[in-house]
């Protein structure tokens, strides 16, 4: 019977990490990079625990690696941890450079986003304008207000990829994965047929199609 415990909200999901990994996962503050290959040592640990799942897992590790703090932790001299804090070897600057582009990009769309929600909001908190009052022998003189322009919106810098073949495909090739919105970038480590295995820079490693590739 299944267990009716089961957490499959993502956030929740993540306290369940900070509360049982707390060396590994931080809570608050700043972050430390993870071990690669992280995510086999996880799914490993809690293989026989019934509140996750390694999809759920997957999910909130991608959350967690790609939030504003993690990225900022990656960073020339940060060391690597495991699941009990151990230190796992210094970060390759490949991978630093990833993580600062990665943040950049995130920022650069948060601000486009504030920057147009901005003039709707001004125009929601106005007040109506009141008409004044009309005059029968001298009628109002109207007066021209200078529109406002709307602030420019900079759009985030697009990276011009294209889906890849099968047979463009090596190992240890350095290949971009599609995962939502934003393509992760990573290295190939194994090609089984139509599963290719990527080692993601953050640490994680996902099995997709080469549909999923982008070069």
């Amino acid at each position: 019977m299944e267990s009716t415990d089961k957490l499959t909200d993502t956030n929740a999901i993540l306290a369940y990490l900070y509360e049982t990994f707390p060396l590994c996962f931080i809570a608050e503050g700043e972050t430390k990079p993870l071990k690669i290959g992280l995510f086999q040592d996880l799914a490993e640990r809690l293989a026989d625990d019934s509140k996750v799942s390694k999809t759920q897992l997957r999910v909130a590790l991608r959350r967690y690696t790609s939030s504003w703090r993690y990225l900022k932790s990656v960073k020339a001299g940060a060391q690597r941890v495991d699941l009990d804090g151990q230190p796992c070897g210094e970060l390759e600057q490949e991978h630093i450079d990833h993580a600062q582009a990665m943040l950049k990009e995130s920022q650069e769309k948060a601000k486009a986003k504030r920057a147009a929600q901005a003039p709707k909001a001004a125009l929601a908190g106005k007040a109506p304008a009141k008409k004044a009052p009309k005059k029968v022998a001298v009628p109002a003189r109207k007066t021209e207000r200078p529109v406002k322009a709307a602030p420019k919106i900079e759009s985030a810098p697009t990276l011009n990829l294209v889906q890849a073949q099968l047979t463009d495909l090596a190992k240890k090739q350095r290949v971009n994965v599609k995962l939502g919105m934003t393509p992760v970038a990573g290295v190939i480590t194994d090609i089984n047929k139509e599963d290719i295995h990527v080692q993601l820079d953050s640490g994680l490693t996902v099995k997709v199609k080469a549909e999923h590739i982008l070069l």
